[in-house]
């Protein structure tokens, strides 16, 4: 197990880069504590995967340092950096056993034959695939297959870190429940240090105990998910986690209020307004749909007009027109029925001000 370091990291692709959307990576420092659970999560062409091959050793990086517990293992292949690495599709030997797939990589690193049997039986037992050691592994579904490429690195002994890239994307989606859960319990069982890549926020936020949110090449966020839905620290991520995403408002500031399109006025704290006056970065409002309170008697509030209902089952989602902009809003299932009009309350606490699009406080 290690702790990894991410000292001033940054890699691009081309062999001259100039501009910024030259690097795949921008400039990163981040530690992955020692025996901690993460998920790296962004959409499609973030740098998630560069990232992961980066701390892996699969790619050197243009600028900076990777440290492994306080060592500079940058210019180190990954066998160098005892790494683990589980990718999307399971990397196995179809015409051995389960056994002997799980038993290769200490085989091949002139183990004890007792030492292998016992190692091999621990983790097959961790992985409920005691009852299938003597099948082949051409014979067993998606998710077994998977589950023996995660356990040749869990086999291994004192493994730096597993990483994971992508590895629930070919199972069924009944199974990766089942998946997700079984990782968590190796990871309370063996506090290895794991890093999962994946663009589901679901898989991320139900695995991982820190999530590492990227957009273009940089890191945005790291936080619990507690942490990333109350208060996303940036206009992305309160978009890209929760459905539906986090609501933006231009606005300005007059006062201690924020006045946004048609002339609606919302108050803000004071420690906010202060942060953020000054400042010439574009400002907008956030605030989550499931903290937004919708008035249809249009009592209190900002004046909005019902233009759909989304009856999900045990809550509901509107959609309200609030001068050119639509808001979403949940509500209980059983709330009052909308009319065509109605008035959104914005409660201070949970409405959060961005400038440039950064959490301001």
């Amino acid at each position: 197990m290690a702790r990894i370091e991410l000292d001033r990291v940054a890699h691009s692709y081309m062999d001259t880069p100039r501009g910024e959307a030259d690097w795949a990576l921008r400039r990163l420092e981040h530690v992955w504590e020692d025996g901690g659970a993460y998920a790296l999560l962004g959409p499609s062409g973030c740098g998630k995967t560069t990232l992961l091959n980066v701390i892996s050793g699969l790619l050197q990086p243009t600028e900076g340092r990777i440290l492994y517990d306080g060592q500079d293992v940058t210019a180190l292949a990954p066998q160098q950096r005892n790494i683990a690495q589980v990718f999307q599709f399971p990397v196995i030997y179809d015409t051995m056993t389960v056994a002997e797939n799980l038993a290769f990589p200490l085989r091949n690193r002139k183990f004890d034959r007792d030492y292998v049997a016992r190692r091999v039986r621990e983790v097959a037992e961790m992985l409920d695939l005691a009852g299938d050691l003597d099948r082949r592994a051409e014979r067993l579904g998606a998710d077994a297959k998977q589950k023996i490429s995660l356990g040749r690195g869990l086999v291994r002994p004192n493994v730096a870190a597993i990483l994971f890239d992508e590895p629930l994307t070919v199972i069924d989606p009944q199974l990766k429940w089942h998946l997700r859960r079984k990782l968590k319990q190796i990871h309370e069982a063996s506090n290895i240090t794991l890093v999962y890549v994946t663009h589901d926020q679901n898989e991320a936020l139900t695995f991982a105990e820190k999530v590492v949110v990227m957009y273009e090449g940089q890191v945005v966020q790291i936080g619990t998910p507690q942490e990333l839905f109350e208060a996303p620290g940036h206009t992305f991520v309160g978009y890209f986690i929760g459905s539906p995403g986090m609501n933006l408002l231009p606005c300005t500031l007059d006062g201690g209020e924020a006045v946004v399109e048609g002339g609606g006025r919302i108050a803000l704290p004071e420690d906010v307004v202060a942060r953020a006056a000054g400042t010439n970065a574009a400002l907008e409002l956030g605030i989550r749909p499931e903290f937004l309170r919708f008035d249809p008697r249009g009592r209190e509030g900002l004046p909005v007009l019902v233009q759909a209902v989304e009856d999900l089952g045990n809550y509901k989602i509107l959609s309200l027109r609030l001068g050119e902009r639509t808001m979403k809003a949940k509500v209980a299932e059983d709330s009052e029925p909308p009319g065509e009009a109605g008035s959104l309350v914005f409660p201070a606490e949970w409405t959060k001000l961005y400038a440039g699009g950064h959490l301001v406080g």
